[in-house]
């Protein structure tokens, strides 16, 4: 396995929505002070060269911090500036065509929202899944809160990790005791924070308490 569930513990998701005055680069490096434990840079609407620049300074960044950085969908841009490696959904590349773009050193994560996605996402070379939205979330419309009974038996019915994705923040982690999970991978429970390393670290202490 190319990635341990000591680095799936923490799990920032970028967002630009909450940048204000500060630049993307900023607000991550607050969010490795506070403890992140990996980063995955999701860009929706940048162009190429600038999804470029802003991969290849960020990488270094989170290196500097010994901490990986995956790509979210774009693996062909993961492979241009050798992120750690990619994250993608059910209806992006095959997880097949990704590791041979890739090779076997890099990190795939896959989404799974049922345990038959899992299963296929595991058999097919997945590193570690991705699974909710298990509070619903703000960050894309068609989410809805997942079954925390379902999310369980997703972590149950296969061998590699998985984390809580949608709708995590410090006020409703503990909700996930006991669900099997490697982590949270979190979007605004980071970067909406007003102080995103002081809200890093209490989370990360609460996600370390329940897993």
């Amino acid at each position: 396995m190319n990635i341990t569930r000591e680095q799936l513990k923490l799990y920032a998701v970028t967002d630009r929505s909450w940048l204000g005055s500060e630049t993307l680069y900023e607000q991550v490096e607050k969010a490795l002070k506070g403890g992140v434990t990996l980063v995955q840079l999701r860009e929706k609407t940048l162009d190429e060269a600038a999804f470029e620049k802003e991969g290849q300074e960020l990488l270094e960044l989170c290196h500097h911090y010994n901490v990986p950085l995956i790509i979210n969908d774009n693996v062909e841009l993961a492979k241009k500036i050798h992120a750690d490696g990619v994250h993608i959904g059910q209806s992006d590349m095959e997880i097949k065509n990704a590791r041979e773009l890739l090779g076997a050193d890099k990190i795939i994560g896959v989404t799974a929202k049922t345990i038959e996605q899992a299963k296929a996402a595991e058999t097919a070379g997945a590193d570690y899944l991705g699974s909710g939205a298990v509070f619903g979330t703000s960050t894309k419309a068609d989410a809805k809160p997942m079954e925390l009974d379902l999310f369980q038996e997703i972590c149950e019915s296969v061998t590699i990790p998985v984390v809580a994705i949608g709708g995590i923040n410090a006020d409703n982690v503990l909700r996930l005791k006991g669900r099997k999970m490697a982590g949270a991978a979190v979007v605004s429970g980071i970067f909406a924070c007003e102080d995103i390393e002081k809200g890093t670290r209490e989370l990360l202490e609460k996600v370390a308490s329940i897993i």
